[in-house]
């Protein structure tokens, strides 16, 4: 299964940009996909992506909400916040394990040898609550010029995706772009490498500890249509669904926890004892045993 999951995430990450025109056009694709929300962590101004990212759309809404108003222009963002309240309503954070691009980048980098593994440290996992509610939220709605226009706060100065993706990409498309680089663009930078250099020692520390839309969908986790179930007469409390969870979740001591990624790792590598099944609506997906096992 992991296997499956890792050509899922590669295949995700190629079709979401897949705009290989890029080296000669020297410039972002604004073709008709680029309608498409991008259900992971997608940069728009990526110039191979053919979707949107929809951390920068509900940004974007909420930066010009004020001038709009004042404008005579009234208009809501359905679309971007209907499109992940389905996401997340249908499966939760599974996004994140399945189908974002810096996420299997994170997996890929965790996988070089190092000294030494690191477990994240509980408090720093909130850290992507205060991301959500204020520099994609409250900051881009509040804190406008005298125009009154906000300021896209989390793609302008902290996302890693956007300086990996957009960043690089365009500056070395486009030259000229080279002498806007200055305080701004060193601020995402020791960003992208503080989280890029750390995954190589703790699994999706981005994940983890930083990401707004990991924390928007790991919000449905509980009341997702798709589910993993813990049969407790079969659990054993052995701890190996912890062992080789990259999210570092004991799954019977924290059930649909929001920080779980539905990689499944803990139903097809760790559980042993059938204690955990894959349910959709309450209903069985996966087989489960019928056996018992005796607690130790």
């Amino acid at each position: 299964m992991e296997t499956v999951r890792k050509l899922i995430q590669t295949f995700f990450t190629f079709l979401t940009n897949g705009y290989v025109l890029f080296p000669w056009t020297k410039n972002i694709y604004q073709g008709s996909f680029k309608i498409v929300c991008s259900p992971g962590l997608n940069c728009y101004s990526c110039p191979a992506s053919i979707t949107y990212c929809p951390l920068g759309s509900i940004q974007q809404l909420l930066l010009g909400i004020r001038f709009s108003f004042e404008t005579g222009s009234y208009f809501f963002g359905s679309y971007v916040f209907g499109t992940i309240g389905i996401i997340g309503s249908l499966t939760g954070r599974l996004t994140c394990g399945w189908l974002c691009p810096f996420g299997l980048l994170q997996e890929l980098l965790y996988k070089i040898p190092s000294w030494r593994k690191f477990r994240t440290a509980k408090p720093l996992r909130y850290i992507k609550y205060f991301m959500l509610v204020f520099l994609v939220i409250v900051f881009p709605l509040v804190l406008t010029d005298q125009w009154g226009m906000g300021k896209p706060w989390f793609c302008k100065f902290v996302c890693p995706a956007g300086t990996l993706e957009a960043g690089f990409p365009m500056l070395a498309l486009q030259p000229d772009l080279r002498a806007t680089v200055g305080l701004l663009f060193y601020n995402k930078l020791f960003w992208l490498f503080l989280f890029l250099i750390w995954s190589v020692f703790s699994c999706r520390f981005f994940c983890k500890t930083a990401c707004p839309l990991g924390a928007f969908y790991g919000l449905f986790n509980k009341i997702s249509f798709l589910q993993l179930h813990l049969n407790e007469e079969n659990c054993t409390d052995c701890g190996a669904c912890f062992q080789v969870c990259p999210m570092e979740i004991q799954f019977n001591k924290n059930v649909n926890s929001p920080e779980c990624i539905l990689c499944m790792r803990c139903l097809h590598e760790g559980c042993k004892f059938d204690a955990i099944s894959l349910r959709g609506a309450g209903l069985p997906l996966s087989p489960i045993s019928s056996k018992k096992y005796i607690r130790k």
